[in-house]
Formats: structure tokens, sequence, C-alpha cells
């Protein structure tokens, strides 16, 4: 048994003196040691990320593909290496502290990038010849804004599956927040302190009513001009509605709504049949409207509505999305936009 034993001890002393210049005590023992936890970090990073991102330890494990004791361990020993607790865990879902905040903006851009090497590498190497792009945007950015801008993408990087997710406000963040969408590209009145805006289009706020409208005559029009006439508008939910009434709510001015209805093809129509009158953001006015619809900037009362990229804050964009949003503007994402609080564009 003693020199069993003594066979068993061989590789840990041929570890401990293969660094040179260190006696034969814990400093090497240590080196080891961090060399060993560097070689797991990776794993425990992605358990982390993976945790906190979809928010128990039940789908971390299943999006893993590893049991739920092998993800707590990853995680028992990455806040035991760094010497901090990262997670408050209860029976419902998994919080973080304050420092696994700071950890998991740092962590998830590299886990992102580190899964997405091999497509991008590719990417780089071969160019854009495969791959998939999601894009989240409203019915108006999809119609007016995006057109001319997935022309030129598709005629540059035809093998790219691109898609274009119709969905407005909070279904717009709720992609973004779970990875659904690369980013959108939409108008936001409300910026999110975890999300990124680069505004980049900025249009006026127009009225329209019928060509043969009493306003239509009137060398100015004033808001309590508007006041006698129904308002057809987009639905409450929507933020067209809100700024509006916003507006009316401010200046006192009494007002009142004929129809909600979604999409300025529809209310475009509905004002052009003498139904009411409508204020609509410039993206949505083309050459043939103002052939049926009297059109007058209203800037004076109500503020631009700027329209530009929004991201996730610590996304890790993929070269297709890059390649995307330098079509809209080059280099728009390299300085840093924080657009926090309510925007006045």
């Amino acid at each position: 048994m003693k020199d069993a034993d003594k066979k068993l001890s061989k590789p840990k002393k041929a570890r401990r003196g293969t660094s040179k210049g260190r006696g034969k005590g814990g400093p090497a023992a240590d080196e080891s040691t961090r060399y060993y936890y560097k070689g797991n970090r990776q794993k425990q990073l992605r358990a982390f990320v993976y945790t906190v991102k979809l928010g128990t330890l039940t789908r971390a494990s299943e999006a893993l593909y590893l049991s739920q004791p092998s993800v707590s361990l990853q995680l028992q020993a990455l806040e035991r290496e760094l010497g901090i607790s990262l997670l408050e865990r209860n029976r419902r879902r998994i919080n973080l502290t304050d420092a696994g905040e700071i950890l998991y903006d740092m962590a998830r851009p590299l886990v992102e990038g580190w899964e997405n090497i091999d497509r991008d590498f590719q990417a780089k190497v071969k160019g854009l010849q495969s791959g998939r792009l999601t894009i989240a945007a409203g019915s108006s950015t999809i119609q007016y804004l995006l057109p001319e801008l997935v022309r030129r993408y598709r005629e540059r990087f035809p093998a790219v599956q691109l898609q274009l997710a119709n969905v407005t406000g909070k279904d717009g963040m709720a992609l973004l927040r779970a990875d659904e969408a690369d980013f959108a590209v939409g108008s936001m009145l409300d910026v999110p302190n975890d999300i990124t805006w680069a505004p980049v289009y900025h249009y006026d706020p127009m009225l329209i009513t019928p060509l043969d409208h009493p306003l239509a005559s009137l060398a100015s029009v004033t808001l309590q001009d508007l006041s006698p006439y129904g308002l057809i508008l987009p639905p409450q939910r929507l933020s067209t509605y809100r700024l509006v009434d916003l507006v009316f709510q401010q200046r006192q001015v009494p007002y009142h709504v004929a129809i909600e209805v979604g999409g300025w093809e529809v209310i475009k129509e509905y004002v052009a049949m003498g139904l009411g009158i409508s204020i609509v953001t410039g993206i949505c006015i083309t050459e043939s409207d103002r052939s049926r619809l009297a059109v007058r900037n209203l800037k004076q009362y109500f503020p631009q509505r700027s329209y530009g990229v929004v991201v996730r804050k610590g996304k890790f964009l993929s070269a297709e999305a890059l390649a995307f949003i330098d079509l809209i503007r080059p280099g728009l994402l390299n300085r840093e936009y924080d657009e926090s609080g309510h925007s006045q564009r």
C-alpha cells in the first residue's frame, strides 16, 4: 500500500515542480488552481447568463442541455471563486444582487459572442452568404421607412434570411429582451434604462383633412380650430394617440375622437372620405396623398417624431445586423447612445 501511495503521489509532485524559480510550496499550487478554474469559467458564465436571462434553473438547464444540479454547481463555483453573492434565490424566480447586475452586463456580450463565433467567422471569411436577421418594427416603419433599406440589403446579401417582425411598443421590447430580435427600428417616446436608442430620421406632425374641408381654406390653424371636428386616430395603446391627447390636455383644449382605427393608410382613406380629420406623422405622407388630402404642418403644437435603431444594451450584434445598420447610417452605433427618459424629439 505504501508503494502504491507513492506512485499515486508522483504526478502531483511533478506538476508542482514544473514552474522554474518557484519553491515547493503554495504559489505553484495556486497557479495550477487558477489555470484550472479559467478552463471552467466559460461554462460558469454561460450557466450564469442563461439562468438570469431565463429566470429559473429549470429553464436554464433545459436550454443548456444540462441537469439542474450541474447548473447549480457551476453557479455556486462561480460565486465561491469570485468571493461574492451574485444571485438571490427563491422558489419562483432567481434575482440578481448588485454585484450580479454588474457581472451580467459584462458577461452577457461575452457569452453571446462566443456562441456566435462560428457564424461570424464564416461571415468574415466568406462574406454574408448565409445567416438570419430578425428586425422588430411597427407597421408604419415596415411600410414607409424600411422598403428601400430592405431592397438594398437583399441586393447585397441575398442569402441572408430576413424576418421583419411586425410589432409595436411592449411587444417589440419583449422581443429585444428575449433575444428573439436582433434590433428594432422605430419611434420611441420613453426609453427604458436597458435600451439604447439611436434616432436617425425626423418627421413633422401633419394635419390632414379632405380638400374641401373648412380647415383647408384657413391661412393658419390653431388647436382651437380643430376642437369642433372629430379626430380619426390610432388605438389608445399606441404612442400617437397618447401624444395627441397629451398636447390637447396641456393646452386645455377640448377635443373628441370620432374613430379609432389602426394603420395610416386606413386613416388617410377615412379622412379622404370625409369621415373626420387626423393628425399623422409625416412619415406616412406621399406625393399621391397631396392630390386628395389637404396637408398642413403642425410642428408649432406637436413635437417631431424620430425613428431610429433600438438595441438592448450589451447586445452582441451579429455581422448580419451590423451590415443592415450600416445601411441606415454607417458607424451609427460606434458611439454610446443613451436617450433614457422622455424624448422631446
